[in-house]
């Protein structure tokens, strides 16, 4: 029997969650949402100023003072799979002087998979998706801090059950699927109009079961840090940069020779060296029209950063090193992301593009449209 995709894309796009020892579920969890953020390398936890603060810092919803809806859809990674797609919805309410309440949802789907036996024969065919849906509130604290919480339903289809039934060899007769719940935190703190600060914690919740044996898996818990400084900020113009770290916390100081362990300094450097850094660069004219570029590096699951030649074969390596260690080796690439958008009064559409951290070939994009009332 062959099962053609059963979770490629997150299995071979999101490696960089899998931490040593201890292997994260549900790790479409960790895809971008919205074009705008995914266009300035996934740094938004310092913004979080529309209908996407629902996911990327809750503390975020704080200030936003007005409705959103937003909607946002991606032909995700076609080149590694091409069915595979990637939804975004989000909706945020102001309580005047009381806060922001928003909900989302994430949907995340392979396409078919299709199920054919030893002899070559179609048996039947499915498809695998990906679901969370959850609901926040940001409030104010002072007038420059704002907190929030959030809360979320997980639900994964891998296999459905009458696949297990075609192959008793293996002794499964349910599994595939998963369910559990996480919860989210955030603040975000802004001293001054010119620099935000922003921190937030994901995916904290009970581990989630695939097979009936009842082995779990940990969610991909993270927190995010980052600052959004914003230079020239006039009537007509707007730029501001965004450098923000990721870290994924599962398996954390994981020594592989607990016997001969690692000194504590050497395994919290290769933590910091490990995380995920981002940076965006976003200018603005008149609140109409955008431009957005973004920097991502994620060295462990050799996405983004600065891609070396050396001697033929191609390496990811850290900004870092490549500035400051010799003989790299040659330029080859780097993980930018790029996008843009546009504002008409209430309206606004995005497009977002992050094909380059990637190894292979993919044109990936992202469209999202969002309305204020």
């Amino acid at each position: 029997m062959k099962l053609r995709a059963i979770g490629l894309g997150l299995l071979l796009t999101c490696a960089a969650v899998l931490a040593d020892g201890q292997n994260p579920g549900a790790v479409f969890l960790e895809i971008w949402p919205g074009a705008r953020p995914t266009a300035l390398g996934g740094a938004f936890a310092s913004t979080a100023d529309d209908a996407s603060a629902t996911y990327y810092n809750q503390g975020g919803l704080a200030f936003v003072n007005r409705n959103y809806a937003t909607l946002m859809h991606s032909n995700w990674l076609p080149g590694l799979y091409p069915g595979m797609y990637y939804e975004f919805a989000g909706f945020t309410h102001e309580f005047k002087d009381k806060g922001t309440m928003g909900v989302n949802v994430v949907y995340l789907t392979t396409g078919k998979t299709e199920v054919t036996g030893s002899d070559g024969q179609p048996l039947g065919e499915y498809t695998t998706f990906d679901i969370a849906s959850g609901v926040a509130y940001g409030f104010p604290i002072t007038s420059k801090l704002g907190a929030g919480i959030g809360v979320k339903f997980i639900y994964s289809f891998l296999v459905p059950d009458w696949v297990w039934a075609l192959l008793p060899e293996l002794g499964i007769t349910s599994g595939g699927t998963g369910t559990t719940w996480a919860a989210d935190a955030g603040v975000l703190y802004k001293p001054w109009n010119s620099l935000w600060l922003g921190a937030a914690l994901s995916n904290f919740g009970p581990n989630i079961a695939y097979t009936s044996s009842g082995e779990a898996d940990p969610l991909p818990r993270t927190l995010r840090l980052g600052i959004r400084y914003t230079p020239v900020e006039t009537r007509l113009f707007r730029l501001s940069f965004t450098p923000e770290v990721t870290k994924i916390l599962v398996g954390m100081f994981y020594d592989e020779n607990p016997n001969n362990p690692s000194p504590f300094a050497t395994k919290l450097w290769y933590e910091l060296w490990e995380a995920w850094k981002h940076f965006g660069i976003e200018a603005n004219y008149a609140n109409f029209l955008s431009a957005r570029v973004g920097y991502f590096e994620d060295i462990t699951g050799a996405r983004g950063g600065i891609v070396v030649d050396q001697g033929g074969t191609t390496t990811h390596i850290s900004l870092a090193d490549y500035l400051f260690k010799k003989n790299q080796g040659k330029l080859h690439s780097l993980g930018l992301t790029y996008g843009g958008g546009l504002e008409f009064k209430r309206f606004a559409f995005d497009i977002s593009f992050d094909g380059l951290i990637y190894d292979f070939p993919t044109n990936n994009m992202k469209f999202s449209f969002s309305y204020q009332f």
